[in-house]
C-alpha cells in the first residue's frame, strides 16, 4: 500500500493509487445495486404470477360473470402470455407507471405514495431511538465494568441485551401491547394517531437493534479505554467526564454507527411485521392484504419499495465507509 505523507496541520494526503480507484468502487457500486435490484424485481414478478390461483375472480367474487371476468383481465393485461406481462412491468418501471391494483383500482404509485410515509416515519424513529439509547447504555456499561470489575452487571448486562435480541420484534409488540395497552391502559392499541400511538411500534422495532448496539458499543468502549491516548490522558490527570466522552466515546462509536447503518435495513424489512401488530396504516400492512388477494401489481411495488430502501442504505453505508477509511474499502475495489 502506498505511502501516506502527513503535512502539520493538515489532513492526510490521498494517494493517487487510491484517489484513482474511486471512479471503479462507484461503478461497482452502482452496478451491484442495479443488478440486485433486478434480481428482486423479477424474483418478485415469478413468485406472484406462479402462485395458484385467479387474482381477478378473488377480486370480483364468486357471483361474477365469465364475461366480467375475461374483461378485467384483459384491462389488466394478465391475458398476456408471462413474459410478456414481465416486460411490461419492467418497462413501467422505468417510467414510473407501477400499474393498477387489481382490487382497489388504483394507481400503484398512488397507494404507495399515501402510505411510504408512516412506515418511513417509523423506520426511522426506530432507528434514532435505538442509536440514542444503545450508546449511552453500551458505554456507561463500559466505563462501570472495566478490567473485570463488577461482574454481576456485566452478566446482568450481557443475559439481558442476549434475550431483547432474541426475540422477534413482532413478539415484542405483542407484549407491549399486552401489559401498557391492555393491562395498563396507558398508550393506544393501534393505530397512528398522534405521538402517543407511536411509542409502542417504535420500541418493538427499536428493542433488538438497540440491544445489539449496546453490545458492539461496549466492546469497543473497553477496547478504546485501555489505548494509549487515554492512559496518556489519565495521566494528565484529566477528569473522568473529559476522558470518557472527549476521548474515548467518539473513538469507540465508529464501529457502532457502521453497523447501526446496516440494521437501518433489517429494521426497514421489519416493519412489515410490527405494523400489522398495531395496524399502522404503512407499507406493511398494505402487502399482507395484497398478498393474499394475489394483488400482483400492488406486491411487486411495495416489494420493490422495501427492495430499494434496503439496497440504497446498504450502498450508502459502503459510501460512507470508504470516505471514512479510502485506503481499506477503495483498496477492494
Amino acid at each position: 500500500m502506498a505511502e501516506v505523507v502527513l503535512v502539520q496541520g493538515a489532513a492526510p494526503a490521498r494517494t493517487p493509487r487510491v484517489a484513482g480507484r474511486w471512479p471503479r468502487f462507484i461503478l461497482r457500486r452502482g452496478a451491484r445495486l442495479v443488478v440486485s435490484l433486478w434480481v428482486l424485481v423479477t424474483a418478485a414478478f415469478l413468485m406472484i404470477h406462479l402462485v395458484p390461483g385467479d387474482p381477478v375472480r378473488a377480486a370480483l367474487g364468486l357471483t361474477a360473470s365469465p364475461e366480467t371476468v375475461a374483461a378485467t383481465r384483459a384491462a389488466l393485461g394478465l391475458d398476456e402470455p408471462l413474459l410478456t406481462q414481465y416486460w411490461d412491468h419492467i418497462r413501467g418501471l422505468f417510467t414510473g407507471d407501477l400499474g393498477v391494483s387489481i382490487t382497489t383500482r388504483l394507481p400503484v404509485a398512488a397507494t404507495l405514495g399515501a402510505r411510504l410515509a408512516a412506515t418511513a416515519t417509523l423506520a426511522v424513529a426506530a432507528f434514532a431511538v435505538a442509536v440514542v439509547v444503545a450508546i449511552p447504555i453500551g458505554a456507561a456499561v463500559a466505563v462501570a465494568t472495566r478490567r473485570g470489575r463488577r461482574r454481576h452487571l456485566e452478566a446482568a448486562f450481557a443475559g439481558t441485551s442476549v434475550v431483547i435480541a432474541a426475540i422477534p420484534d413482532f413478539l415484542i409488540g405483542v407484549l407491549l401491547v399486552a401489559v401498557f395497552s391492555v393491562a395498563l391502559h396507558w398508550l393506544p392499541v393501534a393505530g397512528m394517531a398522534g405521538v402517543s400511538s407511536l411509542i409502542l411500534p417504535v420500541a418493538a422495532l427499536a428493542a433488538g437493534p438497540a440491544a445489539v448496539l449496546a453490545r458492539i458499543t461496549r466492546v469497543e468502549m473497553l477496547s478504546v479505554l485501555e489505548a494509549d491516548f487515554v492512559r496518556t490522558a489519565r495521566a494528565k490527570r484529566l477528569s473522568a467526564v473529559r476522558i470518557n466522552l472527549g476521548h474515548a466515546l467518539p473513538n469507540a462509536v465508529t464501529a457502532t454507527l457502521t453497523l447501526a447503518g446496516l440494521l437501518l435495513g433489517s429494521m426497514v424489512a421489519g416493519t412489515v411485521l410490527v405494523e400489522n401488530v398495531f395496524a399502522w396504516p404503512g407499507l406493511g400492512s398494505q402487502i399482507v392484504g395484497a398478498i393474499a388477494a394475489k394483488d400482483y401489481p400492488l406486491v411487486q411495488g411495495v416489494v420493490l419499495v422495501y427492495g430499494l430502501g434496503v439496497l440504497l442504505i446498504n450502498t450508502l453505508v459502503d459510501c460512507v465507509l470508504a470516505v471514512l477509511d479510502p485506503r481499506s474499502t477503495i483498496a477492494e475495489a
